[in-house]
């Protein structure tokens, strides 16, 4: 299997264990547990309040979904990379010193974690 990133070449038991569910997956689905970090939560749970999908489950099929529709365009997504790195770059303000920001990282690591909020799926 060719690997675009070596960075992600040390994930052996997660591809070992995707490779042994291939097919089983292609022939009943996959069922997997996901964690969002607050940002992404909120939006998430936002969406679902709005009504622009049912629950966490289809707004993952629909982003999944789009995902597939833009890989073989790899000229789309280094933009949309490019354009999300320079709106984060331009949000952190990147031009404060490294002691400032290792500072803020050991005092964010110091406080303790807030318990997860858990979806449970509403069976009709």
């Amino acid at each position: 299997m060719d690997n675009d990133d070596e960075a992600f070449a040390d994930n052996y038991a997660e591809r070992d264990q995707a490779k042994a569910l291939r097919e089983q997956a292609r022939a009943g689905g996959l069922r997997f547990e996901a964690y969002l970090p607050p940002d992404m939560a909120d939006w998430l749970l936002e969406q679902v309040e709005q009504g622009h999908f049912v629950d966490p489950s289809e707004a993952v099929f629909a982003i999944v979904w789009n995902f597939i529709d833009l890989e073989p365009h790899k000229d789309l997504r280094s933009e949309l990379l490019r354009r999300t790195l320079d709106a984060s770059a331009a949000e952190m303000h990147l031009a404060r010193d490294a002691d400032e920001v290792f500072d803020q990282l050991e005092r964010k690591m110091a406080q303790p974690r807030p318990e997860e909020a858990r979806w449970e799926k509403i069976v009709r």
